[in-house]
C-alpha cells in the first residue's frame, strides 16, 4: 500500500473514531500567564477521592482547552499548577472559561460562564482569609490561650452564619451551595469540618436543606445519597429526647366529620384542609429537621406520584420552629406544605409526637390515625381510594 493510501486510511479512522465519541461533553480553557513550560492538570473531585482525567503542558501564551464527559448531575473539579488549586463545577454541557497568572494562580483568577464558578470562587476566598486569620491568632504570643480559642470561634461562627444566609439557605439545590456546607478548615492540631452534621444540630439542618433540594432534583445521583445519609446520620445522633407518646382520645378520631385546619403555605396563601373534600388526604404532622425527614420525604413522595391522579393528596403541617428553614425544606415538595404558626392544629389533634398522620376519606370524614393501621400505609390508602 503506498504512503498516500495509508495516510488516507489514517484520515478515515480518525474521521470514524471522533464520530464514535458523540457523547455530550464539557469545555474547560483559559490562559495561565507567566507560566510557561508548566503543566497544568484537570482533576475530578470525585466521592472516591480525586481522580487526574487530562493535562497539558502550557507554553508562551497560557492558552489550554480540556474536554470531559459531561455529568448528569452537579460535579467538582480543579485546576491544578504548581501545587495550586482552581476550584470550581460543572453541571452539564457548559463552557467555563478561566483567566489566572502565577504565581496568584489560586487567589487571582477570573471565571466566565458559571454562576456557580462565580459563587464557588467567592466561598474559596472567603475560607482562605478564614484560614489565614486563624493561622495569625495561632501564632499570637501576647494572647492567653483561653482568649485565642475564643477569638477563633467567635470567627468561625461569623463566618458560618454568612454562609448559612449567603450561599447555603440561598439557594441550597445550586453547586455552590453544597460545596459551602462541605468545606474545611485546618488549625495547629488538625483539619475539621466548618459543619458538622455528625455533632452539631444546626449543621444538621444545612445538610438536610440541601439534602432535600439534591433529592428533589437528582434523587439518583451519588452525591444526593451521600449527603441525605449524612443528614439523616446526624439528626439520629444530635435528637433530643423524644416525649413519651400520650394516647389521644379515641372520641376525637371517630367523629364523622374533621376538625378544619387553616394554615398558610411557604407563599404566605392560607390553605384549608375542608377544601380537599372529594379527595383522599393525608393529615401529616411533621418536623423536617427531625432525624428521620428525608428518608420518610422519600417514601411518602413514592406514594404521592403513585396514586395522586387517582385523587389523593397530602396536607403536610410542619412544626419547625425556623421558618425560613421551613420553607426551603418543602419549596420543591410537589403536596400543599403549610406551617403550624400558634399551636392551634396541634392541639385540636392531640398531637404529642411527630411524625403523626390522620387519614381522611373523600366525604372529609375521619378514618384512622397512623397508631390505627395495622397493615401498610398504601393498603389503607387504596381501599379509601
Amino acid at each position: 500500500m503506498s504512503t498516500k493510501n495509508i495516510l488516507g486510511v489514517a484520515c478515515i479512522m480518525a474521521a470514524m473514531m471522533t464520530a464514535c465519541d458523540s457523547s455530550p461533553k464539557f469545555q474547560v480553557e483559559g490562559t495561565v500567564s507567566d507560566a510557561d513550560g508548566k503543566m497544568l492538570y484537570l482533576e475530578a473531585m470525585t466521592l472516591e477521592g480525586i481522580q487526574r482525567i487530562d493535562s497539558t503542558r502550557l507554553k508562551d501564551d497560557g492558552s489550554f482547552r480540556f474536554s470531559a464527559p459531561a455529568p448528569t448531575n452537579p460535579e467538582f473539579y480543579a485546576l491544578c499548577v504548581d501545587n495550586q488549586r482552581i476550584n470550581f463545577s460543572i453541571d452539564s454541557t457548559e463552557t467555563v472559561r478561566f483567566k489566572a497568572q502565577l504565581p496568584t494562580f489560586s487567589s487571582s483568577y477570573t471565571v466566565e460562564g458559571s454562576d456557580n464558578c462565580d459563587k464557588i470562587k467567592e466561598i474559596s476566598l472567603l475560607q482562605s482569609a478564614l484560614q489565614q486569620q486563624v493561622i495569625e491568632l495561632e501564632k499570637n504570643q501576647s494572647m492567653y490561650p483561653g482568649d485565642i480559642v475564643d477569638s477563633i470561634n467567635a470567627l468561625v461562627n461569623a463566618y458560618k452564619t454568612r454562609m448559612k444566609n449567603d450561599y447555603i439557605y440561598k439557594e441550597p439545590m445550586k453547586a455552590y451551595a453544597y460545596y459551602a456546607v462541605c468545606q474545611s478548615i485546618t488549625d495547629l492540631n488538625s483539619t475539621y469540618q466548618l459543619f458538622n452534621p455528625s455533632s452539631n444540630r444546626d449543621d444538621v439542618k444545612c445538610y438536610a436543606t440541601i439534602a432535600t433540594a439534591w433529592d428533589g432534583l437528582y434523587p439518583n445521583a451519588k452525591r444526593t445519597e451521600q449527603i441525605c445519609n449524612l443528614a439523616i446520620q446526624g439528626m439520629s445522633n444530635t435528637a433530643p429526647a423524644q416525649p413519651k407518646y400520650v394516647n389521644i382520645d379515641e372520641s376525637k378520631i371517630s367523629e364523622v366529620s374533621i376538625i378544619d385546619v387553616e394554615l398558610p403555605d411557604i407563599n404566605s396563601k392560607m390553605r384549608r384542609l375542608t377544601d380537599l373534600k372529594g379527595k383522599v388526604v393525608m393529615l401529616d404532622f411533621t418536623v423536617y429537621s427531625a432525624k428521620e425527614s428525608a428518608e420518610r420525604t422519600r417514601r411518602m413522595r413514592s406514594l404521592y406520584e403513585k396514586y395522586k391522579d387517582q385523587g389523593f393528596e397530602i396536607y403536610q403541617v410542619s412544626l419547625d420552629d425556623d421558618t425560613h428553614f421551613w420553607k426551603v425544606a418543602c419549596e420543591k415538595l410537589p403536596w400543599i406544605c403549610v406551617h403550624e404558626t400558634d399551636g392551634s392544629a396541634v392541639n385540636l389533634y392531640g398531637v404529642v409526637n411527630v411524625p403523626t398522620f390522620f387519614l381522611i376519606n373523600r366525604e372529609n370524614e375521619l378514618v384512622k390515625r397512623s397508631e390505627q393501621i395495622a397493615t401498610s400505609l398504601e393498603d389503607e390508602i387504596k381501599k379509601l381510594l
